[in-house]
């Protein structure tokens, strides 16, 4: 239902350093600096937080794991380090999650794999298939 009102294409490359692409509305431009994944922090939630596994409020000094993981809102669209261009302002630097695009499986697998060798120095860019 989503699909058909809302239509996605399939991301299958990164956009590239230094590219200038408009906004979908078209009210401003940005500059790419890089891909980048969006992560959810959790110490930034209040203090109780609910946990299915404690089937009740858990203190903030009790959460169980890593305190970054990747933001599920966000884990099957590409984000960018951006900067804003608009005419007469100056540049503004932050993170531009692309919700209208949709990651093909493999390229979303090296932007949000959760393989130790994913964290490879090397593994700057997705292998072409």
């Amino acid at each position: 239902m989503i699909s058909e009102v809302l239509p996605t294409n399939k991301v299958q490359g990164l956009l590239d350093h230094g590219s200038i692409h408009s906004s979908i509305g078209g009210q401003f431009s940005f500059r790419v600096l890089g891909p980048c994944c969006r992560l959810y922090d959790r110490e930034e939630l209040p203090w109780p937080c609910c946990r299915l596994s404690w089937r009740s409020k858990e203190p903030s000094w009790r959460r169980i794991g890593k305190r970054l993981v990747a933001d599920i809102a966000a884990q099957k669209c590409p984000s960018y380090s951006v900067e804003i261009i608009q005419p007469g302002v100056k540049p503004t630097k932050t993170i531009l999650t692309l919700f209208s695009s949709r990651l093909d499986t493999n390229i979303q697998e090296w932007w949000y794999s959760k393989h130790p060798r994913s964290r490879d120095s090397s593994n700057i860019e997705p292998q072409s298939a």
